[in-house]
């Protein structure tokens, strides 16, 4: 069963020009569950790989506006294009029916049936083989956050040993692998302990949406495979991030070394930064520590397979060569900027990268300098994508 995490949305309080706000799609399966809503996630969907489905369950994890005010919009796309038997489901912490009646005038009458369900820390949506707990965070109102743990799973099938039991091939074994016994033509039984070895741990995904470092998150990410955590400030901004009840990069890594977790993922990214930063702060605490952009996607395998995996860009739909003009194709490449490290480099590698642009680095003449360089047809919008994500915006006082 696969299970992976798409980043829909990546930055705090406000959209910037590569980052929307807060949305994370699971994708488990056939299943898609949509976590937080915010301004124009479903134009995200639409611009990535997956497309707008015709969702079924979607999970608030509190009431700030970056969190929800995506969500009248889809809602009122899935009538325009003719929704009208298939149900959704929304679920969120108290104060979700409250929210939605102050929406009534902007969403109107929907044709297809729509469920709103509320949920108490510690609550547990049970599935065939997984449930998905609500828990408490520390965001200074109603918030909650989401865990998927999935069931054990049974051991593996020893073959060896149904053939010396004398377990013939076929749905016998099969019931034997699902937990049933199996009575054999001789009169003897099997049972599912004698062919199949120790039972196999399942996976387990927490999300926290918006929060102060808190021992709650810390029990409810404990062992998990992936933990999504905001870190929405640099250390420096700690005080900052006291009075806002969110969470600086450092925190953040700390209690995903606490929560003795796989892969640490941060999100929620304030204007002041890239994400490396982030980054770099995070992994003096906890290594295993990524920073998504939007459309990529982290890979969670079960465990004996290994390690979940960041891929970059994993949700953006493939660039056909015939979609790239042929003047791009055919003209060379030139220098957009100079920086002092490859580090440095690939950072406005990852700016191009997000606005489209393909690009290469290569050493400058110069000692310590390292060459940017693009398409020559994409010279003027490389320098207009860099100037906008490099200029400091003292406006934004806040995530």
């Amino acid at each position: 069963m696969d299970l992976d995490l798409v980043f829909l949305g990546t930055a705090a309080s406000m959209p910037t020009a590569q980052r929307g706000p807060a949305a994370l799609m699971v994708r488990r399966g056939s299943e898609r569950l949509l976590f937080d809503c915010g301004e124009g996630t479903q134009r995200q969907l639409q611009r990535s790989a997956i497309g707008l489905p015709d969702l079924q369950e979607i999970f608030l994890t509190h009431y700030h506006a970056d969190h929800f005010l995506g969500l009248p919009g889809m809602l009122k796309t899935f009538a325009l294009r003719g929704r009208d038997e298939t149900p959704l489901t929304v679920y969120g912490p108290r104060g979700l029916r409250e929210l939605f009646n102050r929406l009534r005038p902007f969403v109107g009458r929907l044709p297809y049936p729509l469920t709103l369900i509320e949920l108490e820390p510690g609550e547990r949506l049970e599935r065939a083989d997984y449930a998905l707990e609500a828990f408490a965070v520390e965001h200074g109102l109603d918030a909650v956050g989401y865990a998927l743990v999935e069931q054990e799973r049974p051991g593996r099938f020893d073959v060896a040993a149904a053939d010396a039991l004398g377990v013939p091939d076929g749905p016998a074994r099969g019931r034997l692998q699902s937990g049933q016994e199996v009575a054999l033509p001789d009169g003897r039984t099997v049972t599912p302990a004698e062919v199949l070895g120790e039972a196999r741990p399942g996976r387990k995904l927490v999300l926290t949406g918006d929060t102060a470092p808190s021992p709650l998150v810390v029990q409810a990410a404990h062992a998990a495979d992936l933990l999504v955590h905001e870190a929405s400030f640099l250390a420096e901004e700690a005080e900052r991030a006291r009075e806002t009840l969110h969470s600086t990069a450092a925190d953040a890594a700390e209690v995903g070394r606490l929560a003795q977790v796989g892969l640490l993922a941060l999100t929620h990214v304030s204007p002041r930064y890239f994400g490396p930063e982030l980054e770099a702060e995070a992994r003096e605490v906890f290594p295993d520590t990524v920073v998504p952009r939007d459309f990529d996607v982290i890979e969670v395998p079960f465990p004996e397979r290994g390690a979940p995996q960041l891929v970059k860009s994993g949700a953006r739909p493939p660039r056909a060569e015939a979609e790239v003009p042929m003047i791009e194709r055919m003209s060379g490449m030139v220098q957009v900027a100079v920086a002092g490290d490859v580090a440095e480099a690939e950072e406005m590698q990852e700016i191009l990268r997000n606005a489209g642009i393909d690009s290469s680095i290569e050493q400058s003449p110069e000692e310590d300098a390292v060459n940017l360089l693009v398409p020559e047809a994409e010279l003027e919008t490389a320098k207009e994508a860099i100037e906008a994500l490099t200029e400091p915006d003292e406006l934004i006082s806040e995530p």
